[in-house]
């Protein structure tokens, strides 16, 4: 793959290798010159021995001259005391152009001059100055620098070849070990990832993680449980969707027949009977919220709850409401409205409505599928602040499972008691577009539920 990992790993190996390459030669380049000047400062020590004992004059040119050879010199000068003597020379001593002096040679000053000598322009006559035989105070030699710039350039062609040896093996041995520690499983990993996204909900399509037990065993495991967490939601998305479908089929016949509904009772409206004339504009009430509830469905497939239209709402009355279309007032289980007679909130009552017919309605199955010894009881309740009006429903059925109460709100999650799963996500929903919360909130016995509204909304948060 072009621009990969893989190629990125193999320069990047090879850079480093050659940084660390250039690093080594740099002391070397170093060492080498000064243990090329040593060698020429020890070669002349020796001779400066044999021309100091010889008597002056009875050295023969010829041998002084091979002496200068041996020792890569042009001059050799001893000094002892306050004398500087000239063993040794050829034709005419040259001219110095710099000295280096090897007795207290720094090693920093040594690797710039050994650049200097390395990159110098054309042959210089150099002097050395080291320690001196017996008793002499240093020996100094004359000499050109043309051969040891040569023989650095040797040396540093050679160290380049060594160098570009070593990084070619230990890139490759570094590539290699990298591709199938890393690269290798990487790329797997991309394979089924890509083969995730053309197929989430294949079950073949879940990877299958190694054994490792590193970093790239730990990606592989969170992977895995990451796709079946996304293959979980793909398949709740889609039961709901055909849900949906269903139940939009559904709520347009049962609008149909809510309609007729509609018709006959508003003929028995007309009916002076004492008891029609009670409970009819209950059963229009009621077939009303039906008719708008088909209404809303209909439309849940394209769009979220409609938005609040808020109004003060005589909250007792729509709390007894809830209790009757429940079925409940004398009977079982207890009904108990606490709410003040004259207390309001701000809130859409149909929106409001639903919400606690829910809530009734979940309570109300728990307390028949498990009654209490003491009699099942439902508890409403409200308080009030400047900023926000705080709603209770308890009740002392069997409470919520500790298993569910993370996830109580969201749809399928608390379905149970013949339940869709689907009350208590509509529920929030309903509350949050009042710019409210729900909450479960601890509770001894039963369960315990709190809604808290603004003190006045105006619509959605």
């Amino acid at each position: 793959m072009q621009g990969g990992l893989s190629a990125k790993l193999l320069i990047l190996t090879i850079f480093f290798v050659l940084l660390a390459e250039i690093l080594i030669y740099i002391p070397s380049i170093s060492n080498y010159r000064l243990t090329q000047l040593q060698d020429h400062l020890s070669a002349a020590r020796t001779a400066a021995l044999v021309l100091d004992a010889a008597p002056e004059g009875l050295v023969p040119r010829a041998l002084e001259l091979q002496i200068l050879q041996q020792v890569g010199a042009r001059a050799i000068i001893l000094k002892r005391g306050n004398a500087r003597r000239l063993l040794a020379f050829s034709d005419m001593p040259p001219t110095v152009s710099t000295t280096f002096d090897l007795r207290d040679a720094s090693r920093i000053k040594s690797v710039f001059d050994a650049f200097a000598t390395l990159f110098g322009t054309g042959p210089q006559i150099i002097g050395l100055i080291g320690d001196a035989p017996r008793e002499g105070e240093f020996v100094e030699i004359v000499m050109s620098d043309e051969e040891l710039r040569a023989s650095m350039w040797r040396f540093s062609l050679n160290i380049l070849l060594l160098s570009l040896v070593i990084s070619i093996f230990t890139a490759a041995l570094v590539y290699l070990s990298l591709l199938a520690l890393f690269v290798k499983p990487m790329r797997e990993i991309s394979a089924k990832i890509m083969a995730f996204r053309e197929a989430p909900e294949e079950p073949s399509a879940i990877m299958a993680p190694s054994d490792r037990q590193d970093e790239i065993g730990l990606a592989e495991r969170e992977l895995r449980r990451m796709q079946r967490q996304i293959q979980t939601a793909l398949v709740q998305k889609t039961h709901l969707a055909a849900l949906g479908l269903a139940v939009s089929k559904i709520s347009h016949d049962l609008r149909n027949i809510l309609a007729s509904a509609q018709l006959f009772s508003d003929r028995l409206s007309s009916v002076s009977e004492p008891t029609v004339q009670r409970l009819m504009p209950r059963v229009i009430g009621s077939i009303n919220r039906a008719i708008a509830l088909c209404q809303s469905t209909l439309a849940y497939g394209r769009a979220a709850e409609p938005a609040p239209n808020p109004r003060h709402v005589r909250f007792k009355m729509l709390i007894d409401d809830v209790g009757a279309a429940l079925g409940l007032g004398e009977g079982y289980p207890a009904w108990i409205n606490e709410v003040d007679d004259k207390a309001t909130v701000f809130a859409d009552p149909e929106q409001l409505y639903r919400a606690f017919l829910n809530l009734g309605r979940n309570a109300v199955e728990a307390l028949r599928a498990q009654p209490p010894r003491n009699g099942g009881a439902i508890r409403i309740a409200m308080r009030a602040s400047e900023t926000s009006v705080i709603i209770s429903m308890a009740d002392n059925g069997p409470g919520i499972p500790a298993k569910v109460r993370d996830k109580l709100f969201q749809p399928f999650a608390a379905s149970g008691n013949k339940g869709s799963g689907l009350g208590l996500a509509i529920v929030a929903e309903l509350i949050r577009g009042h710019g409210g919360t729900i909450t479960l909130q601890p509770s001894p016995v039963g369960t315990l539920f709190e809604i808290e509204l603004p003190a006045q909304t105006t619509g959605r948060a």
